[in-house]
């Protein structure tokens, strides 16, 4: 079975765009054409494009995602490389969780001071902001 672009980023529910996107930057195979030029994908350049739209879902880069591509070829020698990277993100994704449970925190601090200023006061807030920049 073959399918039209179109058809391809329906299903896998992107734009258009992203699909030559992606071919562009060698994620997804160029794809055979028609006399007319219509692009014909596999149902595997599917499989494919699914593969980096979850992977990027997990937090992946684009070269990432080329790097797990190329893993993928063969699992068997791949599997502790593959590991080492979902590490690798599982700590990115940590300190990110750190940093935004900070900023969380410091916006809650910046929020009560707000709404505990007497009307002479100026915001808290917008005082702070001007205070960092």
């Amino acid at each position: 079975m073959e399918l039209k672009i179109g058809e391809l980023a329906k299903q896998a529910g992107i734009h258009i765009q992203t699909v030559r996107y992606y071919e562009r930057k060698g994620l997804l195979f160029a794809p055979s054409r028609s006399a007319s030029g219509y692009r014909y994908y596999s149902l595997e350049s599917l499989k494919r494009l699914n593969f980096i739209l979850k992977a990027k879902e997990l937090g992946f880069s684009l070269k990432e995602v080329q790097e797990l591509l190329e893993l993928r070829a063969d699992p068997k020698e791949s599997c502790q490389q593959v590991q080492a990277q979902a590490r690798l993100k599982q700590v990115e994704v940590q300190k990110k969780i750190n940093f935004l449970t900070r900023l969380d925190h410091s916006l809650g601090q910046l929020i009560q001071a707000c709404e505990h200023r007497s009307l002479e006061d100026q915001c808290p807030i917008l005082t702070n902001l001007e205070d960092e920049a």
